[in-house]
């Protein structure tokens, strides 16, 4: 594939034959198919000579989340603090701590049978706060945008119909955009509307430091055209 042009003339055809059975069972399949399709081999794609796209896929009206980057909260203890407070311990951690969370703006979650914590938006932060008002960490406005445009300068977003379950799942790409162009008041906005959560995942290496595993800012599909300035339609 040459260039958005490209992209497009595919898209097209691709749209003009309707339902596709998947080419993989699960929540990957939509992704794989859609690759298969256009013919790449990699999550990204030439919209001109030096600059590509992200491709990201989604079903219409499915509850399930696309992530937008991974970024661990600052300052660098803040992942030992937050194992520490509220870490626990199942029968697959082999014994050591481990933090699998979803934190919001909207309200609290619950760990450990009590309010654990929530996203609070001040000034040029995103930072998580206790019920206590305890500050555990932060993301500012510099870290956000850096880590927005390396991973998302540019998205090749492609939405579709689907029916049937499993193997016979079946997907209709009719609806395809271009997204560009971070905003922190937008991306603030969308945090506290609920419309962006934050996964927390945190495991414990054998020496007890904390492991990353991810910290991963989540969006739902038909939301992701909010998380960015520019967008246009493109089928």
């Amino acid at each position: 594939m040459k260039n958005i042009n490209d992209f497009i003339k595919k898209m097209k055809k691709i749209k003009d034959k309707g339902f596709i059975k998947t080419h993989r069972i699960g929540n990957t399949g939509i992704g794989k198919t859609l690759e298969d399709l256009l013919g790449i081999t990699e999550n990204n794609v030439p919209i001109a000579n030096t600059t590509f796209a992200e491709l990201k896929s989604a079903r219409k009206g499915s509850k399930s989340m696309l992530t937008l980057f991974t970024k661990a909260p600052l300052p660098q203890k803040a992942n030992s603090v937050l194992l520490n407070e509220f870490g626990y311990k199942t029968p697959k951690s082999d014994n050591k701590k481990i933090l699998h969370t979803t934190a919001k703006a909207t309200e609290y979650n619950t760990l450990k049978g009590k309010k654990g914590f929530k996203i609070n938006t001040v000034n040029d932060k995103l930072i998580l706060c206790s019920s206590e008002g305890k500050e555990l960490g932060y993301w500012d406005e510099v870290t956000l945008k850096n880590s927005f445009g390396k991973k998302l300068h540019h998205v090749l977003y492609v939405r579709a119909e689907y029916r049937g379950k499993g193997e016979n799942e079946e997907f209709w790409f009719n609806e395809a955009w271009l997204l560009s162009g971070f905003n922190f008041k937008g991306f603030k906005n969308n945090v506290n509307y609920g419309v962006i959560c934050i996964d927390i995942r945190i495991g414990q290496y054998p020496n007890g430091t904390p492991h990353d595993h991810g910290t991963g800012f989540r969006v739902h599909p038909d939301k992701l055209n909010l998380c960015f300035d520019q967008r246009k339609q493109l089928i």
